[in-house]
């Protein structure tokens, strides 16, 4: 099928002020990408063999983008003064139209709808025109009847009567060439063309994309929600652009947004914000809607605005997060099937935790909350527990991950500065928490021994090698024999307290750089090193190689050292850890041998972050998390090649889904 189609980009976005004084609604950014070069690519996906886009409002930004993209030579534009409305958009344009049924696209409009689905649809379907749909309360003004024609707006009729149904049009649409002639010359709207066809005795039917995701963003709260939902789309609540200036010098919350060439002043303090590309923040007055110069001494907390060259422009949390009051805001992006949601009470906020009626967890997190916290471990307050419902409130860290936090350029000292700190949470984890694990027997009887590593190789295999890459394996056997010699070897070092999943998206950064540490239910008594290596070999962020050396060192500094306070810590005799061995007494593990252990121990680990990713992706739907794989893959890679002749099998299989 040839395809012709037409983006309608000339709106004035009055809706949108200021921001449409300063960009013109297709080309605001999201995340970077100008919503504009989202439909084109969506479009081009079609065979298509004409693009045409109408201009007006900021025809000369629009006309540079244009010149400057790689879909200069697809795009013919039609230039419009006075602007001519939706329907003299395409009458205008009707010359070039009239050889095949063409796709109409808002260009104001970022969906998943299906428009190879569209379209096929429309072409065995009859209609005159075929509008895309879907159940919208905010937008229902159309009355569609049983078989999907549309039949007029909505009145006061009762649909259940009368078999018809309401919808709101998506903006999306495929027209037949004859439905041009209902267009008159000069100024008008295609929803008037649609109803002079109808009359006419033509059918203007319908397809129904309910379940597609769809924002329109022609109010600055709609451009908000669709911005800080492609984030959570992405797995991630702060996006910066890399042109971006200063941002390790502000503090970041709830969802931040970044776009190009913004520039941030010290001390400044973001949450639930926008900056759009080319703003210069140099301060803002609290009660105001205009910049003003600020004290060098800084401070300033942002919520819940987007910030312009010369403008901020206020929205609510109601509006954005369809919330009021003191309903919760869902927050969170990792994979947990837990929902977490931030409460607001008394000027002040909590995380509500709602576990499902089964989770195995939720007790273990409740114990394991008291115990951490009684021996200094920063994991948030249990406010109160709701165990009738499977629910606790908890004290509120925010939302700035360790991995969002490194999403701002920051100078190698700053990193390692804060790695540090996390380090020291480890230490203590296998030292003086270690040292007290008798009183919490949750912990105690929960080990990280051969069982549980099998079960992270064989998670590996089933959820990444077989489940993402489809790959049936040869010689199971051979290689089973040495995924179990690396599990013998894994389990047979000494254990200490581990929280299992120490990793940057499950550190949180409050302030002062102060980390935090969440989803510590998992914790298990294993081998020290595996928390290291979740740390210093996260796929999430790679560190640099002369960094991860320091930061080694500096744990084994740390760890090893001689006790300041003897009876109450762990920690041996200088040069030693002191862990938990197979019956539960305490032994001494050496440097050597937790140097020893690290190998074996990052293997493991690359293999289990391997299948979590599969899984996550392929079962749950959050196919963010494949972002991740190649990452993971190279450290996989890396460290297995020092011991390929000993893991020969294992190493074919790496290089083949390489």
């Amino acid at each position: 099928m040839n395809v012709s189609a037409f983006i309608l980009a000339a709106g004035l976005g009055k809706r949108l002020r200021p921001v449409t004084d300063l960009i013109p609604k297709p080309l605001l950014p999201l995340l970077g990408t100008p919503v504009l070069e989202r439909i084109l690519e969506k479009i081009s996906a079609l065979p298509v063999t004409n693009i045409g886009i109408n201009l007006h409002h900021k025809k000369p930004l629009l006309e540079k983008w244009i010149a400057e993209s790689p879909f200069n030579k697809m795009l013919v534009c039609f230039p419009e003064d006075p602007i001519l409305g939706t329907g003299g958009a395409l009458k205008n344009a009707g010359g070039f139209l009239k050889q095949s049924a063409f796709l109409v696209h808002n260009g104001d409009i970022v969906s998943d709808i299906d428009l190879e689905k569209l379209f096929a649809f429309h072409l065995n379907s009859g209609n005159l025109a075929t509008l895309a749909v879907h159940t919208h309360p905010e937008f229902n003004r159309l009355e569609v009847n049983g078989d999907g024609i549309l039949t007029g707006f909505i009145s006061c009729r009762k649909w259940a009567e009368g078999g018809w149904k309401p919808a709101a049009f998506t903006g999306i649409a495929v027209y037949e060439p004859d439905f041009l002639q209902f267009l008159p010359d000069g100024v008008s709207s295609v929803v008037d063309a649609w109803f002079r066809a109808i009359d006419a005795g033509n059918r203007i039917g319908t397809f129904d994309v309910s379940g597609s995701s769809w924002s329109d963003i022609g109010t600055p709260a709609s451009y908000v929600r669709t911005l800080f939902q492609e984030l959570r789309k992405n797995g991630e609540s702060v996006y910066i652009h890399p042109s971006a200036k200063n941002c390790a010098d502000a503090a970041m919350d709830g969802y931040v947004v970044i776009e190009s060439q913004a520039v941030l002043r010290r001390g400044i303090s973001l949450r639930n914000c926008v900056l759009l590309p080319e703003t210069t923040f140099h301060g803002v007055q609290q009660d105001a809607t205009a910049y003003a110069s600020a004290p060098e001494s800084g401070g300033e907390i942002l919520e819940n605005c987007i910030l312009g060259s010369g403008f901020r422009l206020n929205f609510s949390e109601e509006e954005v997060f369809g919330i009021s009051g003191e309903e919760a805001i869902l927050t969170g992006t990792g994979g947990s099937d837990r929902q977490y949601y931030r409460i607001r009470k008394n000027g002040r906020t909590e995380i509500l935790m709602q576990c499902s009626e089964h989770d195995p967890d939720f007790l273990r997190h409740i114990e394991y909350t008291r115990f951490f916290r009684k021996y200094s471990v920063p994991v948030p307050a249990l406010i109160r527990e709701h165990a009738d419902g499977k629910s606790a409130t908890f004290e509120d860290l925010g939302d700035l991950s360790l991995y969002s936090w490194l999403r701002c350029p920051r100078s190698r000292e700053k990193i390692d500065t804060v790695y540090r700190k996390a380090i020291d949470i480890l230490v203590l984890l296998h030292t003086s928490v270690t040292g007290h694990v008798a009183e919490c027997p949750p912990l105690l009887e929960r080990v990280f021994d051969y069982g549980h590593l099998r079960w992270e190789t064989t998670y590996f295999l089933e959820r990444y090698v077989a489940g993402i890459r489809n790959i049936r394996l040869r010689n199971l056997s051979a290689l089973n024999e040495e995924l179990h010699r690396l599990a013998l070897i894994t389990d047979s070092f000494p254990k200490t307290v581990i929280h299992r999943d120490f990793q940057s998206q499950n550190i949180m950064i409050t302030p002062g750089d102060v980390p935090g540490l969440l989803d510590y239910q998992g914790a298990r008594v294993g081998p020290p090193a595996y928390d290291v290596v979740s740390l210093l070999w996260d796929p999430y962020y790679r560190l640099d190689e002369v960094v991860r050396e320091s930061l080694l060192d500096y744990y084994i500094q740390k760890g090893y050292s001689s006790s300041p306070d003897g009876e109450n810590d762990s920690r041996g005799t200088a040069g030693y850890l002191r862990v938990i061995s197979q019956d539960e007494a305490t032994r001494e593990l050496s440097e050597s041998e937790f140097r020893e252990s690290l190998l074996s121990c990052r293997l493991q680990r690359h293999m289990q972050a391997l299948g979590a990713y599969g899984f996550l992706s392929a079962v749950k739907g959050k196919n963010y998390f494949l972002k991740y794989i190649p990452e993971g893959l190279r450290l996989l890679k890396q460290d297995a090649m020092p011991v390929k002749d000993e893991y020969p099998r294992l190493w074919e299989l790496i290089t083949q889904v390489l």
